[in-house]
């Protein structure tokens, strides 16, 4: 018998696995592509791991011949692969960089967290908001196996020049993983996990996205309303549920992407308009925004004094001048907040046997609870009385949702600690908090809005005794008559002919350049 033929009866099979490696997004450096190689697993070490997931890999470094049609005339090229002789699933990434920090560091952290001015070196609401994000709520597993998450989502909407991108690029290199992205150069196979084929095998194989590869972290989403909405609709899944299911060419799985997200968007005029209401300024849907903790509405207000600080550290910049820097009291390197985050959340999430830390995942004191809960129902009173003020729905939605975030900021306000009950005081900074993000979005323009009301409904009155039933008129009458006439605003009149046509008091036609009365 031939030696060199193979008996398909008499051999031994045995499973194999061709893997790819890329290099971590946060080990990544900046303006380079991630590296990535091709790994070969056989017998007990296939079906380790899935798409996504941080690994540690110990095996023989080889090459081998593509024999593809590309490469006929290329006869001394080889690829490189990697033999696997060992995996190292990381079950949690940041519990891994806790086995790295020192005893000397670990007391410092622990004196930090002592520090009652901890919280105030993070300076104003929106950069405290950031760092309620970068630590994180606790998670929770409900006897029923359903999953509440403990991850902060933030926005933050506002105008053009307000440092939004700047404080999204200080996350990506604080937070111990990071990815960041801009919402145009972004898809929804990119954000989620997207289906290759293999050239080789023809095979189908997953590739996770930037929500998989963040998994543990804080995803940055720049320019998030330049975003196609049904590229947006694709992480609706990832930001409440923190999974990604996919059902795509025969392949059905559930990955994970506990990531925290923030978002920096404009509205939809460029700069926010406080005449106009929330809805008319924001272009996101209510399913989208009830998903974020925390909404900041970032406006560039004229302030002589906050000018003329910029203008001048503009200018030393420019002209290459010493910029005066002055130091914070207690101020943390990024290093340190860096390894201190880290610190934080392992310490909240390591309770494998072989580390010997306790579990520290905060919750709410009973007084706590019951402050959250009668504030949560005054919120709610407060939101119903606007939408009754203005004769519509609010456009930012508060919701149970909005509840749980106030809990996750309550919980990492006592994170940040080390604390592992969170009592009335972190309950109160959190209320502050959302009062000051979410809503102070919904009541914008309340001040103007209520002069504004008034000014609708006399308009409404005078249409009714301008227009009988049955008769019609065009726009620019009416302007001519109501703003230039009677010194109306023409924002008013269009407010006010909006009204009546959602009351069916008028039809609006010919791409709403005439006016009809229809109905009472």
């Amino acid at each position: 018998m031939d030696p060199f033929i193979i008996v398909h009866e008499k051999c031994t099979f045995i499973d194999q696995q061709v893997l790819k490696l890329q290099e971590a997004p946060d080990m990544v450096p900046v303006g380079e592509l991630p590296r990535h190689i091709l790994l070969s697993a056989d017998r007990y070490l296939t079906g380790r791991t899935i798409p996504g997931s941080r690994c540690s890999i110990m095996g023989i470094y080889s090459i081998y011949q593509n024999k593809g049609a590309k490469n006929k005339g290329a006869v001394a090229i080889r690829n490189a692969y990697v033999r696997v002789l060992g995996i190292e699933v990381d079950v949690d990434p940041l519990a891994k960089g806790l086995t790295m920090i020192s005893d000397q560091e670990e007391q410092q952290f622990l004196e930090m967290s002592r520090n009652p001015n901890l919280y105030e070196i993070f300076a104003n609401n929106i950069k405290k908001a950031i760092a309620c994000l970068l630590f994180g709520g606790s998670k929770k597993i409900l006897p029923d196996g359903l999953k509440l998450r403990g991850d902060i989502n933030v926005l933050l909407l506002g105008d053009p020049g307000t440092a939004k991108s700047q404080l999204l690029k200080f996350v990506e290199k604080v937070a111990p993983v990071a990815v960041y992205t801009s919402g145009k150069g972004s898809s929804a196979a990119g954000l989620t996990a997207s289906v290759q084929r293999d050239p080789t095998t023809r095979e189908f194989y997953l590739e996770g996205g930037a929500m998989v590869l963040a998994d543990g972290g804080v995803v940055c989403i720049d320019e998030f309303d330049k975003m196609r909405d049904e590229d947006r609709v694709a992480i609706h899944e990832a930001m409440e549920q923190q999974t990604i299911s996919i059902a795509k060419a025969g392949i059905t799985t559930i990955l994970n992407s506990r990531t925290s997200v923030l978002a920096a968007a404009n509205p939809i005029f460029g700069r926010y308009d406080d005449m106009k209401t929330p809805g008319e300024n924001i272009d996101f849907q209510t399913t989208i925004l009830s998903r974020f903790d925390m909404i900041f509405i970032v406006k560039d207000d004229h302030d002589e004094i906050r000018d003329r600080n910029i203008a001048k550290h503009v200018m030393n910049i420019h002209m290459n001048r010493a910029v005066t820097e002055q130091n914070a009291i207690g101020e943390i390197s990024i290093e340190k907040m860096k390894k201190y985050i880290s610190y934080c959340k392992a310490y909240t999430m390591a309770f494998f046997s072989m580390l010997n830390y306790r579990k520290c995942a905060p919750r709410l004191s009973p007084e706590a609870a019951e402050k959250l809960s009668s504030h949560f129902v005054a919120i709610r009173k407060q939101v119903q009385q606007v939408e009754q003020q203005t004769n519509e729905r609010s456009s930012i939605p508060i919701t149970v949702r909005q509840l749980e975030a106030i809990i996750r900021i309550t919980e990492s306000l006592a994170k940040m600690r080390l604390r592992p009950v969170a009592g009335e005081e972190e309950v109160d900074e959190a209320i502050r908090l959302f009062l000051a993000s979410t809503m102070d979005a919904v009541g914008q323009g309340q001040a103007t809005r209520q002069e504004l009301v008034q000014e609708v409904a006399k308009i409404e009155a005078d249409l009714r005794q301008r227009l009988a039933i049955g008769w019609s008129t065009s726009y620019n009458t009416l302007t001519r008559e109501f703003v230039n006439g009677k010194g109306y605003s023409a924002h008013a009149l269009a407010r006010a002919l909006v009204v009546m046509e959602r009351r069916d008091t008028i039809q609006m036609r010919n791409q709403r350049s005439i006016i009809y009365r229809s109905g009472v």
